[in-house]
């Protein structure tokens, strides 16, 4: 059975380490998203005021906290275990605030798993 890893990553420096870490144990793909919470959401607002011919200066005004969300599928529970010692090698104790989140989804089918990426 193949299972889905999908992490949010609190702090976006975390993760070209992962990234990394993943590649070398054999992880064939990672899909990275741009995401926010609802608590970032809380403190820092969302920029809804942008101008429709917005200026740098438009974009400086208010900085947006960005988290960043990873998905991977994997074969076996085996890969899932290391890609969360890696994690929390990299970013510390998912159990702490603002560390991040993890969870882990059976998938029942998946297809195009086995591509290779072509030179």
């Amino acid at each position: 059975m193949s299972f889905l890893v999908v992490l949010i990553v609190d702090d976006p420096d975390n993760c070209p380490a992962i990234l990394d870490a993943w590649e070398a144990m054999g992880v064939s793909g990672v899909t990275i998203l741009e995401s926010s919470g609802l608590g970032r959401y809380r403190q820092h607002g969302m920029r809804e005021d942008m101008p429709l011919m917005p200026s740098l200066r438009d974009f400086f005004q208010q900085d947006e906290i960005r988290h960043r969300t990873l998905f991977s599928v994997v074969k076996d529970e085996a890969m899932v275990d290391k890609m969360i010692e890696v994690v929390q090698d990299v970013s510390g104790d998912l159990d702490r605030p603002n560390s991040g989140f993890l969870f882990v989804v059976p998938v029942l089918q998946a297809v195009g798993l086995n591509r290779k990426l072509e030179d």
